[in-house]
């Protein structure tokens, strides 16, 4: 049998001659030191515990990878907040403008819910003048950012609001981008915060 630990240990490890330079992983969070080098870590960390920080590194560069983007299709994205506290109903309203604020000049919103720990969206990138595609990451950064610095101020708190994270794909057919929509409509039910979608005030469908 195969050990796994083994095999994705010897994956992320340096080149043969590469072993007395520092390593330098994600010291502080993991508490490693970064005077180590890889071959003082590789004796000192037993091998299931090299693998994970591997992995974990790995993740991590993984994690921060640019959002796929395919031009002109419509993207499903979602996000959370960054602790349990719910958002309020005037920071959903808040939430919620935020999320308008950009429609049909960087990019035709879709659909849109602001749920008490989450949002979801479907949008689909517009072109600037140049003929170029607004990038998705730069259409959440300026939702997150102008939505969390509202929040902050509404709750007298300070710091991120959102997890850095977001995760989206790309919805490749107009049966698909109707299930989408479908499921931001449903998500206030599911969670039985209504009894029908009209009567979730914070929740936005763009008219047929």
């Amino acid at each position: 049998m195969i050990n796994q630990g083994r095999c994705v240990a010897r994956a992320f490890l340096p080149a043969r001659g590469l072993l007395d330079t520092p390593y330098l992983g994600f010291t502080q969070s993991m508490g490693v030191n970064s005077s180590l080098t890889w071959s003082k870590l590789v004796r000192k960390t037993r091998r299931s515990e090299f693998a994970s920080i591997m992995l974990r590194n790995k993740y991590e560069y993984r994690r921060r990878l640019p959002h796929y983007q395919k031009a002109d299709c419509p993207i499903f994205v979602s996000f959370r907040k960054g602790t349990k506290v719910p958002l309020s109903g005037a920071a959903r309203d808040l939430v919620l403008q935020c999320c308008l604020r950009g429609n049909n000049s960087r990019f035709h919103l879709h659909a849109a819910v602001v749920m008490p720990e989450h949002v979801h969206l479907l949008l689909t990138p517009l072109r600037d003048t140049n003929g170029e595609m607004f990038c998705l990451s730069g259409i959440l950064r300026g939702i997150k950012g102008a939505s969390a610095h509202g929040v902050n101020l509404l709750s007298y708190t300070c710091g991120p609001v959102w997890q850095e994270e977001s995760f989206d794909h790309v919805v490749r057919s107009e049966e698909s981008l109707a299930q989408k929509i479908e499921y931001i409509r449903q998500n206030p039910v599911r969670r039985a915060l209504v009894r029908t979608p009209e009567e979730y005030p914070w929740l936005w469908i763009e008219e047929a």
